[in-house]
């Protein structure tokens, strides 16, 4: 039997995205985090015939992989690479509605040589961009162990982040993903039915390397001022500090007038969903709509 291909993607919540987004109504539509283009499908399929959607992505094998299943829509399509923080370079039409899948992809977990999988030997890398910025193998070289200490514990709520980071620095140079499992295992060593230890540190270094809460509080901000008014922006995330991000930005903008939530508590997939999908099973969707006049 032949394995699972790592670039076919299933997008989460989709009735859900699709029912805030409200595509029926027309465009344009910006799809910041377009990864394979699932959910940028649906909503093309869903739109008008003159509707156009603009997609980013920071991860140039997504892009190619995008731009490849989406061309049947011809011109209708605008894609570019980047991240959704830089949004103001982008000399884009105000959108009618904006999506923002928060995250890891699935191709980024299932390749082992993006250095993201504990589960995959591969260089320890962790860039969605793999052209920017420092691997995750120099990034913890550079930081010092009570920075890394902080990072365990407030991006993944480790309870041993002193003992690990400490057990990482004291094993430096750390270049594969084996190499980091096996220093965490001797903090934290698997037990029969439990979630592998080294879960919790590969997803505080990804967020820390690619600098994502940074980057969403920034793509937040600039997202909503390229909205129009009446125009709608969804977030799925999945995790708690994402998650928070998120709903802290919202109730900011809802008290100065110019977002209004659409979510009063965060939607979740539904059991089947989870069940056919596991990696929709921590997400949290948050839906807002900009304020008419502003």
């Amino acid at each position: 039997m032949s394995a699972p291909d790592p670039w076919v993607h299933v997008p989460v919540m989709l009735e859900e995205v699709l029912r805030h987004l409200r595509p029926e109504q027309g465009g344009p539509f910006y799809d910041l985090t377009l990864g394979l283009g699932g959910h940028a499908r649906a909503i093309l399929a869903h739109a008008p015939a003159d509707a156009r959607l603009y997609g980013l992505d920071r991860d140039p094998e997504a892009l190619s992989r995008a731009r490849e299943g989406l061309a049947e829509f011809g011109d209708r399509v605008v894609l570019g690479q980047g991240n959704f923080a830089d949004l103001e370079e982008q000399e884009w039409p105000p959108a009618r509605g904006i999506l923002l899948d928060l995250g890891v992809s699935s191709p980024q977990l299932d390749v082992g040589a993006r250095g993201f999988s504990f589960r995959r030997d591969g260089p320890l890398d962790m860039r969605m961009d793999p052209t920017s910025g420092l691997p995750a193998s120099e990034w913890i070289e550079r930081v010092s162990t009570p920075e890394l200490a902080r990072v365990l514990r407030e991006y993944a709520d480790e309870f041993k982040a002193e003992s690990i980071a400490r057990r990482i620095h004291e094993s430096l140079p750390i270049q594969t993903t084996r190499e980091l499992v096996r220093v965490i295992e001797r903090v934290l060593p698997p037990r029969r039915g439990s979630p592998h230890p080294a879960m919790r540190t590969f997803q505080a270094l990804r967020i820390a390397v690619n600098d994502e809460l940074g980057a969403l509080s920034r793509g937040l901000r600039a997202a909503t001022e390229r909205l129009l008014p009446g125009g709608r922006i969804v977030v799925l995330s999945y995790h708690s500090g994402e998650d928070r991000i998120v709903k802290g930005f919202f109730r900011e903008e809802a008290r100065a007038g110019r977002l209004l939530s659409l979510t009063r508590r965060p939607e979740r997939p539904g059991a089947e969903e989870s069940g056919r999908n596991p990696r929709a099973d921590s997400a949290k969707l948050r839906a807002a709509e900009r304020v008419a006049g502003l």
